[in-house]
Parts: structure tokens; C-alpha cells; sequence
């Protein structure tokens, strides 16, 4: 298949990017008494001081060589123990990953190839599909078959809808499916669902991507309330960041379930990202045009509704008309409260273009391409830094406060002046766009995912030691990037012949 059909293999993942997959199952296909019978998974049961908080802050999962390091170590063994002792001698760790939404699916992706080739594990994939349409496309993408498929989506389902489907659904699928461990992914509906169904039936709990906080409820809404409930319901913590981990501990989260990986956003985006990319949609390869800079945006989240979204449209219908140099590129959420606002402010205005959201390797190559993006988007905030684009943050808080201080965005919030003012400054001051393009982003290596399983395998007796953790301090692996347009700042992008570039095999 061409580079638009399919992503390219992980680091270590299975050949072709197709993962190998047992029979499909319906869920509940199997009955609903198989939750006892012999082999199934036993009751997860944290009630061993591993599975309690309390242990020292200071500690780190498995080592000794900081305060409360002992402690942590016996937390450690002990946790060890408790997970160990679920999987019988000689049958496989039965690993159930649960997903609903495009983000979700692109970011597990990784976890599910690095899973999939481990011989003593097995990997089985849940989906609520509370986004249909946009899910299809990344499982296709990244050959991924779910094993079960809840089919969840209605039209004009509210939070309620949601949230109950997916836990009936997600009953019999745990009936079935019998999972030593259940992984969740960040914080979306299906997130808390999943992470909750899993709680009722007593198995150990796993979240990729834990502990990202900005400590308001209502921001962003509802992601973080089900990030936080999510954290507080799972055995393990996979946490992108140390500032992630440091929030974990604050809450009183034990430090011998906590491993930080890095995010596998990053090792998602450069399965994909390359300078010979072909675009499923044609009507994409055009852009940059000669002699113009790319400027991308994607806003659409619900606390930006109303005035904050109208003033961001207002900010780029300026920025394009001061600057003749520049086309935009707006990926349009199909709610009619976003498409309606932005239709208003910038149907027909030159130089811009209003499309449908692409697809997630089409975007993420016209990202590889651009020279500024503006968004309120969460997930853009890590995968922008690796690509060497400055993001201008559409938010007043967030929760990736990481890319914030290493300077690789600059948060200007849903506010006309501040867009147009830094936007400008990047657009015109060589300097002052490099320093954003070139600073370390402090998400990961493009390693997260091998991270992640070496650290459910080592929880679960099946290797020696744990994952080295990330490390945003250490040299960062550059990013794959297509040839940026000529009329770009200079510094903007990687050499794509820099062996670097590729991701590591």
C-alpha cells in the first residue's frame, strides 16, 4: 500500500503496520457467566500497600537512590507481586485496550503494535466508537482490527449518552475478554468509562497519558474531571512528562505504579510524517503555493464557543490581510456552532481555505509543511514541537504547561490582540521565530509506546528491570519533516536526509 493508505511500521512494531489479530468477537458472544470460570483473570484486589498512596513524593518506581527510595522499592516488589500473581504460569498476559475517539485511537496505536508483538502477551482492542466516522479512518491507517466494536455513536448524543453506553457495552466485554489489564488513554468519555467498568469487575487499571492537569474543572471540560477520576481509579500511570508524574504524587498517587514514558503522540506522528508523503486528498498537496508560508488553525474547543471563537476568526482575518505572504489553511469542526462562526468571519476572504478536518496523516504532513499554527487543540501542543512548528495556544489554560516553558508554544489565549500582535512578530523577526522553532520540545522521543509496554512487563514479572524513563533534559531525536516552503524563516524545519530524522528500528 502507498504512504496515504497506511502508516509506516513503529520502532519495533509488527511488519507492514498491520497488527496480527485473533477471530472477532461480538461482545457477549461468549455468555455472561464466563467471569469465574477457570483461567478467567481473579479479582484485582489493591489493597496491599502497593495498592495504597502514601508512599514518600520524593521516591522514584523502582530505584533507591533518592529519598524514600527504599520505600518506593518495597512498594515496588510488592506491587510486583500482587500483578505478577495474576496471570497463571505459562498462559499469556491478556492486555484489553479500550478507545472511542480519533485521538485516542491515533495515540494507542503505537501501544497496540508494541503490545501485539510480544509473545507472552495478548493484546485485544475494545472500541465505544463514540466518533464513528473519524475512528474508521486512524484504524485504517494503523491496521487495527478491533476484537470488539460498541458502535456507541447517535446523533446529538450528550455527555450522559455517552458515558452510559459505553459502560453497559464495556460489561459484557469484560465478561468475555477476561483481561488481566485493562489501558485506558487520557481523557476523554470513553476514558473515564472504560477506566470505570474495569474498577467494577476488580481488574488492574492502566492510563497512557496520566496526569496532565490545569486544576480547573471546567477547563478543558469535561477532559479534565475524567482525567482526574481516571487517575484516581488506575493501578498504573503512564505519565508523557515529569511535570505529569509531579502531579500524580501531589495527589497522593503511589510513585511504584508511575512510569514516564514520554507521549506516544509523538511516536504516532513520526510513523507518518515523511518528504515523500502523498495525500489521500488532493486538494492538500497544493498547499504551500509558491512564494507564500503556510499558516494552519484548528480551534474549535467548547469553552472557546461564543466571543472567544469570534475573536480568534477576526485575529485571522487581519493577520491574512496584513499579510500577503501567507495562505491559511483552517480545518473546520463540523459543529455548526464552530463551522457557523468561522463561515461568517472568513468564507471568501483571499488566501484562506475552510476545510472539513482531514485526515490525521494528511494533517499531520500539512503540518510538517506549515509555518505557523494556531489551535485550542490539546494533542497539537505535543505534536507541533517535534515537527519544529510554533503553535500559538487559542487557550487561557492548559494542561501541557510543559510545551509552555520550554517555549515551543506561546500562549496567547482566545484574544484578537495578543493572536494578531505574536503572530505578526513570529511572521516578520527571523530571531524571534527561531528561537520558538528551534526549542526542545519536552514530549518525547518517538519511544513512549516501547516504554510503556517494557513497563507493563516488568509490573507483571515478565522482565527484570523497568524502562528507563524519559528524560526531556537529555538530546532530543529530531523529527521527520517535509521540505519547508522556501519562503519560510530561516531555521524552520529538519533536514529529512538527516539520519536522525527516521524513526529509530
Amino acid at each position: 500500500m502507498g504512504q496515504a493508505e497506511r502508516a509506516r511500521p513503529f520502532p519495533g512494531g509488527a511488519a507492514g503496520g498491520t497488527m496480527p489479530r485473533a477471530p472477532r468477537r461480538e461482545p457477549g458472544a461468549g455468555g455472561r457467566g464466563e467471569a469465574g470460570t477457570s483461567g478467567g483473570a481473579a479479582p484485582f484486589h489493591p489493597g496491599s500497600p502497593a495498592g495504597r498512596p502514601g508512599s514518600p513524593a520524593g521516591g522514584e518506581a523502582g530505584g533507591s537512590g533518592r529519598p524514600g527510595g527504599a520505600t518506593v522499592a518495597a512498594g515496588t516488589a510488592a506491587l510486583r507481586a500482587l500483578l505478577g500473581a495474576r496471570r497463571p504460569a505459562g498462559q499469556p498476559l491478556k492486555v484489553l485496550v479500550v478507545f472511542g475517539t480519533r485521538p485516542e485511537a491515533t495515540k494507542m496505536a503505537p501501544v497496540i503494535h508494541q503490545l501485539a508483538r510480544r509473545p507472552a502477551i495478548r493484546v485485544q482492542v475494545a472500541v465505544t466508537a463514540q466518533h464513528r466516522e473519524l475512528l474508521d479512518q486512524v484504524l485504517h491507517l494503523f491496521g487495527i482490527e478491533p476484537d470488539f466494536d460498541l458502535d456507541i455513536m447517535q446523533p446529538r448524543q450528550t455527555l450522559t449518552d455517552i458515558t452510559t453506553r459505553a459502560l453497559q457495552g464495556l460489561e459484557a466485554v469484560l465478561r468475555q475478554a477476561q483481561p488481566h489489564l485493562v489501558l485506558v488513554h487520557g481523557d476523554t468519555t470513553t476514558t473515564l468509562a472504560g477506566a470505570l467498568a474495569a474498577f467494577y469487575h476488580q481488574v488492574a487499571i492502566g492510563h497512557v497519558e496520566a496526569g496532565l492537569r490545569t486544576y480547573d474543572k471546567y477547563q478543558p471540560f469535561p477532559e479534565e474531571i475524567n482525567r482526574r477520576l481516571t487517575d484516581a481509579l488506575c493501578d498504573l500511570h503512564f505519565a508523557p512528562t515529569p511535570a505529569s508524574r509531579a502531579n500524580l504524587l501531589r495527589e497522593g498517587i503511589d510513585p511504584a505504579g508511575i512510569f514516564v514514558t514520554g507521549n506516544t503522540a509523538i511516536d504516532a506522528l513520526l510513523s507518518v510524517v515523511s518528504p515523500g508523503y502523498r495525500f489521500r486528498r488532493d486538494e492538500l498537496a497544493r498547499f504551500p503555493s509558491p512564494g507564500r508560508r503556510l499558516v494552519l488553525c484548528e480551534a474549535h474547543r467548547r469553552e472557546n464557543w461564543g466571543e472567544p471563537l469570534e475573536a480568534v476568526a477576526r485575529a485571522l482575518r487581519r493577520l491574512v490581510e496584513s499579510h500577503p505572504d501567507i495562505e491559511l489553511v483552517y480545518s473546520v469542526h463540523p459543529n455548526p456552532v464552530v463551522s457557523g462562526t468561522i463561515r461568517r468571519h472568513l468564507e471568501g476572504v483571499e488566501r484562506v481555505s475552510l476545510l472539513d478536518p482531514p485526515e490525521y496523516a494528511d494533517w499531520a504532513n500539512l503540518m510538517a509543511r506549515a509555518t505557523l499554527l494556531l489551535t485550542d487543540s490539546g494533542g497539537l501542543q505535543e505534536e507541533a514541537p517535534a515537527l519544529g512548528l510554533p503553535v500559538l495556544l487559542l487557550r487561557d489554560k492548559t494542561e501541557r504547561p510543559e510545551a509552555v516553558e520550554a517555549g515551543t508554544v506561546l500562549q496567547v489565549g482566545p484574544h484578537e490582540e495578543p493572536i494578531l500582535r505574536t503572530a505578526r512578530r513570529l511572521l516578520t523577526d527571523p530571531a524571534a521565530y527561531r528561537q520558538v522553532a528551534r526549542a526542545r520540545n519536552p514530549f518525547g522521543d518517538g519511544q513512549a509506546a516501547r516504554r510503556t509496554v517494557e513497563a507493563i512487563e516488568y509490573v507483571f514479572g515478565l522482565r527484570d528491570r523497568p524502562p528507563d524513563p524519559w528524560d526531556p533534559g537529555l538530546p532530543p531525536a529530531q523529527a521527520v519533516r517535509s521540505a519547508a516552503p522556501a519562503a519560510s524563516p530561516p531555521g524552520h524545519g529538519l533536514n529529512p536526509g538527516d539520519p536522525q530524522a527516521a524513526p529509530s528500528s
